[in-house]
């Protein structure tokens, strides 16, 4: 008998002692990442930032009513290839060898190589990585990408251990979907152009088959796929770029959304984006994943509301000037959503200048990667403003914009710089600006719309956002 409760006191000890080590490793265990990012989804398209939008968001109204949103947020360029580039790298594009406008289907890799990446970060840190979306960074090596052969760069060489997708934005050709380092199917077929409104493609090489409208289905699904795989081993964390095809052109939403907004086709389609957020909040519930999972939802630009119409009394950019390609607000303001139960407080709210180059700094810091000089130099590390712990000073000291034609802007508190005199993008030429003054000074918090150009007004603050540009594009 004496053994036996030996026995007993020793197995109950032992017993302890694993459930201690099972708890700390649940506490200390880094969460998972999952990055959505909408194509051309305006800050105004989203019920919960605007209250007279003409669609509905429930899944994304959800997202921001149990964590944080950001009335402030911008994406690193007002198009969507360079944003693409600063998310994943924390650095300007304008660095990059692509100045202006953005890359097609047959580019080659943008990244540079041995250039420091999100998904190679987190994969030092046991990260499992997986990229399903739009990439829209280049494949491949050669000047024009060869998809008959295996791709000697892409996602699988930046940091994704898997990656399942499409080359460019939908309206691109050629229609594909790739995997990994090679095309799933060849091209084989050639679709005619379409332009009708925003129901508009490219005309080009196509896979039998492919249908236009299936192609956000299909990528959900791939989502869906790779977070059930990541939950059979739910001790390795995982991150999740999710880059999605909606609601850029063209706008195909499947016959299940068709009249689910008020907004036309367009606001259908991004009923349908809302419905893809949705699917893959259930799947973290179903797998008991959400208190430690950061999702993150955000878009690369402004929306394009060029085909849009007045009809529908739809603002998709809000309140903002301009639209996507823009130095204008509209063109870069985004919305950016972060839900975190286990670190971030539900209903909170953030009037923070950020850029979504901050995702890398802010990810590192979660993980406790120390970057080196090398790396992440445009991006700031916003995990106390997430956390509600930042203080009166702002995280960052300015943000650049970039519009498509490569004009310049800068941010600071609520002084913005433009160097140029129209919209820097699609909806007001230069030559077509009637305005004196060479460039455009505005004071956002008395003209949120910019409205009234103060570059006259207020040379003291003109010469000092322009020292300030300077320093950080790093002009001598």
């Amino acid at each position: 008998m004496p053994n036996l409760r030996r026995l007993l006191f020793v197995t109950s000890l032992v017993a302890g002692f694993l459930f201690f080590l099972s708890c700390t490793s649940t506490h200390t265990r880094h969460p998972n990442i999952i990055f959505i990012l909408a194509d051309d989804l305006g800050y105004g398209d989203l019920s919960c930032l605007n209250p007279d939008a003409k669609i509905s968001t429930p899944n994304m109204d959800r997202l921001a009513r149990e964590g944080i949103y950001f009335t402030d947020a911008h994406s690193g360029a007002a198009v969507c290839t360079p944003t693409r580039y600063g998310i994943l790298t924390g650095r300007y594009c304008w660095r990059s060898r692509l100045k202006a406008g953005v890359l097609w289907g047959y580019s080659p890799l943008l990244v540079e190589k041995g250039r420091m990446t999100v998904a190679a970060m987190l994969k030092k840190h046991g990260y499992r990585t997986a990229c399903v979306g739009k990439w829209h960074l280049g494949l491949g090596d050669e000047e024009k990408t060869d998809y008959t052969r295996p791709l000697a760069s892409g996602p699988h060489t930046v940091g994704f251990d898997y990656f399942f997708g499409i080359p460019a934005s939908l309206d691109m050709i050629p229609y594909v979907y790739v995997e990994n380092d090679r095309v799933v199917e060849q091209p084989t077929d050639t679709v005619a152009e379409v332009r009708d409104g925003g129901v508009f493609w490219r005309g080009g090489p196509i896979v039998p088959n492919f249908q236009f409208e299936q192609v956000l289905p299909t990528l959900t699904e791939k989502a869906l796929s790779f977070i059930n795989d990541c939950a059979r081993t739910p001790e390795q964390p995982f991150f999740l770029y999710f880059p999605l095809t909606a609601p850029h052109t063209p706008w195909v939403p499947t016959k299940d959304f068709l009249g689910a907004s008020n907004a036309g086709l367009y606001g259908d389609f991004v009923a349908q984006v809302d419905w893809t957020v949705g699917q893959i909040l259930k799947k973290l519930d179903e797998h008991h994943l959400a208190n430690n999972t950061l999702v993150i939802l955000t878009s690369d630009n402004g929306s394009d509301e060029r085909y849009i119409g007045a009809q529908y009394g739809h603002d998709a950019n809000y309140i903002f000037r301009g639209q996507k390609s823009d130095v204008w607000d509209g063109g870069h303001r985004v919305p950016f959503l972060a839900r975190w139960p286990k670190r971030i407080k539900a209903h909170s709210r953030s009037d923070e200048s950020i850029c979504l180059t901050d995702f890398m700094s802010t990810v590192a810091a979660v993980v406790g990667e120390a970057l080196p000089d090398t790396a992440a130099e445009d991006s700031y590390n916003i995990l106390p403003v997430l956390e509600g712990r930042a203080g009166s000073t702002s995280v960052r000291e300015a943000i650049v914009h970039h519009s498509v034609n490569g004009m310049f802007a800068i941010r600071q508190g609520d002084w913005k710089l433009i160097y140029c005199k129209g919209s820097g993008g699609w909806s007001l030429a230069e030559d077509d600006a009637s305005q004196e003054a060479p460039w455009q000074l505005y004071n956002l918090q008395d003209d949120i719309s910019e409205q009234k150009n103060l570059y006259f007004t207020h040379p003291e603050v003109v010469k000092r956002l322009d020292n300030l540009f300077e320093t950080i594009a790093g002009i001598e």
